[in-house]
């Protein structure tokens, strides 16, 4: 199962892209395919075939883990 992330880097925009698994606490790079920024957009600093990035950890200043279609389906409690 894919995940969507928003990877934030100092001084940096916040970037979007999907990963295989989350990182473990052991891990030293970050593989995130189909890197964009957040409106769509190409990274300036990637060529523009450029699939996948492999960022490392010591980059990273931290990720966020967007929700997934089955979590946005979820309904809670609604007062009517």
């Amino acid at each position: 199962m894919a995940y969507s992330i928003l990877l934030h880097l100092p001084n940096e925009e916040a970037v979007i892209g999907e990963v295989e698994e989350l990182p473990k606490p052991t891990d030293t790079v970050l593989l995130v395919s189909n890197p964009r920024r957040r409106d769509g957009k190409d990274l300036h600093y990637l060529e523009s075939n450029v699939t996948s990035v492999i960022w490392p950890m010591h980059r990273i200043a931290f990720i966020e883990i967007l929700p997934g279609e089955e979590e946005e389906r979820i309904i809670g409690f609604v007062r009517e």
